[in-house]
């Protein structure tokens, strides 16, 4: 079966039994807790965690999945990647352990048309039922294998459902490892389906089984996955994952860039399939919104794409990898995947760029690396130290197993204990910064949830009103319940219903008032999400005392929420034009929504140019110039994102949804507050746009009256200069250039007349050095002169006293303080002499430091009056330095 049969059967089996097909989710989640899609069941987490009802019982899906936690083992085993198609089906409380296990071999033994005397199957320990099922279905007892918890326990890490999973495994035969089945040999008996059995609910504890089980849920479901790379190589008769035809044309540009054929063992194989292997993960990282970065999910890419890189020079490829290779993963996927070449020019420029940055890294750690191997050997030493290794590797980013390899290439090891150590101290010092913060913000977790448990959702009504009648469900005071607070207390008000936005989607909360039936004013400073669907209100009771249970009225700040609103519809219209102007890989990545400013973060790879960026802004202006309506509507998930709607990165989404479209251009998953039509968000002025990470840009601007206002300050700017120049404003830019042009000229010529006066005084003071033992010196205080003209007087006057040993200590005051200069000839500075020795004690004299490297120093202090002292010191110093030295050659100083 090629690959795209083998999808199709899987899809159509589990249709025909009642499964709804439900599109692959992004590799970029919307679950904020995830930094990439890494199973199948990840978009339907809030299904089992009971957070949604599922319109649907059963689903069946080909998930994209990336996973790094095994990317050690890619290439040296047959089965490992970093990206995969899970396929799965899920029962959300319909079917359980009986009929996914039937499912499963009726498909592996019907529709795939495996050998059943070649499939073996591992269950829990404990799971009786299980292996009683796979007996009743045909398996015999001996190639039924029960295994612990760290191999067949599911559970998510936190407290949530949890249950025993069964695995069926293909046999390969004898040429691919021990006999034993599963449990003896990985590499033999390949896992390729996992049946996830959610039996119970777990407490507290940790992932690998130290938790205690509460009971059982009272909705049982399933959740499986079946690799289609590993059931394409068995049904192929390949022997690994990059063989098959998923990968195999990827694998054969490879052994074309390298000018060699892919072998059968050795390390080389292992980079051949690294390179071949990661190719498909970067492009379809990239194709997804992932751009390269220093953390986070960028930095899964970045190093995926220099791992492959580093494979790939082991192949002895000095030129670009990366274009070629995602190319032609784009041209063997791109027709199942049609992302992938929507998407096409965008990878190709940022491998192109990536590889090419990686390159100058991997040169300049070269010659850094080098140096350090050199320095090891000649110090007698057979290990390079564990520090040296740690800076390449956090300094200028050269890869750890580099270093390894070079330094195993000279002959040396890697103290790579201590290189262990210092990264285990850094990732240290990252996680124990928040730790006070992370207790306090776990105990008013704690809260929330038990008034959310106590009482429900909030009821927010704020869509349509901006008053609302109320009572307080709840007054917490750091973090912990409270019956009340008193006048001038700050504390978080719960209540039962609310007019008050909370902060979410880059929206900034609601402000306002609320006012008790008997006369208590609390001002609302800010309002948040405590948790999903629970809003908390930070109040300062203004007047009379606050008590839980309380009637109240809330009011919101109407002004302030309409500014916002203004801002929030600019927003969606900016990010359709970025995409429109930019391309798709324009996407949101943050946004700050408040009165009268927006701040909008995106990735891209180049900075916008002035040109680009009043482009943008027109373009915006034009759109809600033509005021589109702003409707709003509702449908489930999957209707939302067959009909276009952008979701947002970090943003939670239900299964029923919440889209805003502005006219026919942009559409998005939203929860905020809007205008009712384009025109009322206007105008946009866009302040700037700057880099705030690789690959990440920030535009900053302001709306509505904010904006109108900015551009009534320039305007007003505009008039005043103008009438300075003596112009009219639209004349304004040309008449200061000619006014600059003109002062530069008269800069420059101010420049070489000063120069010129400089160099007669420097002919003046060199006419007077008077001559001690060993030289020349001249130490005289000047006037009139700033640090930078006594330093080039002081020089000047050294030049002039040619191959003479010399020294020119000058010295003046400058807007309150004593200002010195020192000098010394090029012979005097060939002994060895440093001018800044001679200024160390003239520097204390008048209550400073000297500094300065080489034959010119400076120094300075407040006290001026000590400058004739200093300038006498200065010259006793120097006349030591040229008693010392007297006629010696340099030889013979330096051998001194």
């Amino acid at each position: 079966m090629r690959s795209t049969q083998i999808r199709s059967t899987f899809l159509d089996f589990f249709t025909s039994r009642g499964h709804r097909q439900v599109p692959s989710s992004p590799l970029i989640p919307s679950d904020p807790t995830l930094l990439l899609a890494n199973a199948g069941m990840n978009q339907f987490k809030p299904y089992f965690l009971g957070e949604v009802t599922p319109e649907y019982p059963r689903a069946t899906t080909i998930q994209k999945c990336a996973r790094t936690s095994d990317i050690d083992n890619v290439g040296r085993t047959n089965r490992h990647a970093t990206f995969f198609e899970m396929m799965g089906n899920f029962s959300f409380g319909d079917y359980f352990k009986a009929d996914a296990i039937a499912f499963a071999w009726e498909l592996l033994t019907q529709g795939c048309n495996l050998e059943k005397d070649r499939l073996w199957i591992t269950v829990y320990e404990d799971d009786d039922e299980a292996e009683r099922l796979w007996r009743r279905i045909g398996v015999p007892a001996d190639r039924i294998q029960r295994l612990g918890m760290e191999d067949n326990y599911w559970s998510m890490g936190v407290p949530g459902p949890c249950g025993p999973c069964s695995e069926v495994n293909y046999d390969r035969g004898p040429a691919f490892g021990r006999e034993g089945g599963p449990a003896v040999d990985g590499e033999r008996y390949m896992e390729i389906w996992n049946l996830v059995f959610m039996q119970y609910q777990r407490g507290e504890g940790d992932k690998k089984g130290d938790f205690p089980i509460l009971g059982e849920l009272a909705q049982q479901s399933i959740d499986t996955g079946l690799g289609l790379d590993r059931l394409a190589a068995i049904l192929q008769g390949v022997e690994n994952v990059c063989t098959t035809d998923l990968l195999l044309p990827t694998l054969k540009t490879v052994q074309e860039l390298a000018g060699r054929d892919y072998p059968g063992t050795g390390e080389q194989k292992t980079s051949f399939q690294v390179v071949t292997e990661h190719a498909r993960s970067i492009a379809f990282l990239i194709a997804d919104g992932v751009l390269p970065a220093k953390d986070g999910r960028g930095y899964v890419l970045r190093r995926l794409m220099r791992r492959a890189i580093r494979h790939a020079r082991l192949l002895g490829i000095d030129g670009p990898v990366l274009p070629a290779t995602t190319a032609s993963v784009i041209g063997n996927l791109g027709d199942v995947w049609p992302e992938l070449r929507a998407q096409s020019a965008l990878i190709e420029q940022v491998v192109a760029a990536e590889e090419e940055s990686f390159t100058r890294t991997l040169t300049q750690g070269t010659r850094l690396l080098d140096a350090a191997i050199t320095h090891t050997r000649t110090s007698g030493s057979t290990s390079l130290a564990g520090d040296t290794a740690f800076e390449l590797h956090d300094t200028y980013g050269f890869p750890v197993e580099l270093t390894v390899e070079a330094a195993r290439d000279a002959g040396l090891s890697v103290d790579e204990d201590r290189f262990a150590a210092l990264l285990t101290e850094q990732q240290q010092r990252a996680k124990t910064g928040g730790k006070a913060k992370t207790a306090e913000a776990l105990r008013r977790q704690d809260t929330y949830r038990e008034l959310s448990a106590r009482h429900g959702r909030t009821d927010f009504v704020g869509y349509d009103r901006l008053t609302a009648e109320a009572t307080v469900l709840g007054v917490i005071a750091d973090g912990l319940l409270a019956s009340g607070a008193e006048q001038g207390r700050t504390v978080e008000v719960v209540l039962d219903r609310s007019p008050f936005y909370a902060e979410s989607g880059g929206q900034v909360g609601d402000t306002g008032t609320v006012r008790t039936a008997d006369g208590a004013v609390l001002q609302v400073l800010d309002t948040k999400l405590g948790l999903e669907g629970f809003q908390v209100h930070t109040v300062r009771v203004l007047d009379g005392e606050l008590r839980s249970g309380q009637a109240v009225e809330a009011l919101v700040d109407g002004p302030r929420r309409d500014a916002v609103a203004r801002s929030h519809s600019a927003t969606h219209v900016l990010h359709a034009m970025l995409r429109r102007t930019l391309g798709d890989h324009a996407r949101q990545h943050g946004s700050l929504v408040d009165a009268g400013r927006l701040r909008f973060d995106f990735s891209h790879f180049s900075a916008l140019d002035p040109t680009q960026l009043a482009a943008l802004e027109a373009l915006v202006n034009d759109h809600l110039l033509d005021d589109p309506d702003v409707r709003v509507w509702h449908a489930t998930r999957s209707e939302a994102e067959a009909a276009g709607a952008t979701a947002l990165f970090g943003e939670k989404y239900g299964d029923h949804v919440r889209i805003v479209d502005i006219g026919d251009f942009s559409r998005e998953l939203c929860g905020g507050t809007h205008v009712g039509h384009g025109s009322n968000a206007g105008p946009v002025r866009i302040l700037g746009e700057a880099s705030i990470g690789s690959n990440l840009r920030r535009i900053e601007a302001l709306t509505g009256r904010d904006a109108l206002t900015y551009y009534d300050t320039e305007r007003r700017l505009l008039d005043e200069l103008a009438t300075l120049l003596g112009t009219r404003p639209k004349d304004a830019p040309e008449a200061l250039r000619k006014r600059l042009d003109a002062l530069a000229t008269a800069q420059q010529e101010l420049g070489r007349l000063r120069d010129t006066e400089l160099r007669t005084r420097a002919q003046q003071l060199a006419a007077v050095a008077r001559t001690v033992t060993g030289g020349r010196i001249v130490t005289e205080k000047v006037t009139g002169l700033g640090p930078e003209e006594l330093r080039t007087l002081t020089t000047h006057t050294a030049d002039l006293l040619g191959t003479d040993r010399a020294v020119v200590v000058l010295g003046t005051e400058h807007d309150g303080k004593a200002l010195l200069a020192a000098a010394i000839t090029r012979t005097l500075h060939a002994t060895g002499t440093q001018a800044s020795r001679i200024l160390v004690l003239a520097a204390r004299t008048v209550g400073g430091g000297a500094g300065g490297k080489g034959p010119v120093a400076s120094a300075g202090g407040r006290h001026t009056g000590a400058l004739d002292e200093a300038l006498a010191v200065a010259g006793q110093e120097a006349a030591q330095h040229l008693d010392r030295y007297g006629s010696s050659t340099v030889a013979e100083v330096l051998g001194r």
